[in-house]
């Protein structure tokens, strides 16, 4: 598994690097993904978040709304994730969404959040919130093993947090800012 879902690209959607210019397909450099044509004006009386969001690069206006990805061959983006709740461990950027997908593919998972806490020698330590199936158990060796066989082994938990329920947005959307505080607790 390289990230999350691989999407055909709709419109004028490209993948920009750092300097802003689109990147070519194939290339396995990850960027930030970015529409340009059919977008909106602004954010309503929000000049802040207008400017963090459009973007004007050689001439050319963008949306672009925080999420990662790369540009596969054949044209298609691999999404990986929001660059807001991103996990910076040892220089490398991991993006929970991949290490998730992992977690939840261990038969003993029934939902799971991942967050990055504290580290003081790795700058954050991915650490996995876990809801288990009833009746399941698993230590944190069990999930690292599974994971090691899904992901690179420096995004692979190194922490392991059990809860009674996964808390969720009314849309489903992980509560990261919830599963932080419950992976920071002692």
């Amino acid at each position: 598994m390289k990230g999350g879902p691989t999407v055909s690209k709709i419109g004028h959607t490209v993948v920009l690097d750092e300097q802003g210019t689109p990147l070519e397909a194939g290339c396995g450099v990850i960027g930030k993904l970015a529409r340009a044509r059919d977008i909106p004006l602004e954010y309503y009386k929000d000049p802040k978040k207008t400017a963090e969001t459009f973007v004007t690069v050689d001439g050319v206006r963008y949306a672009m709304p925080g999420d990662y990805g790369m540009i596969e061959a054949d044209g298609r983006i691999t999404l990986l994730g929001r660059g807001s709740v991103s996990i910076n461990s040892g220089g490398e950027k991991i993006f929970p969404e991949e290490v998730e997908a992992a977690v939840k593919s261990h038969p003993a998972i029934f939902d799971c959040t991942v967050v990055g806490v504290p580290d003081a020698r790795w700058g954050e330590q991915v650490t996995a919130v876990i809801e288990l199936r009833p009746g399941a158990t698993v230590t944190l060796e069990d999930i690292q093993h599974h994971c090691r066989t899904k992901i690179a082994g420096f995004k692979v938990p190194r922490r392991l947090r059990t809860v009674d329920r996964i808390v969720r947005s009314p849309s489903g959307k992980p509560d990261y800012r919830w599963a932080k505080q419950v992976a920071t607790e002692d």
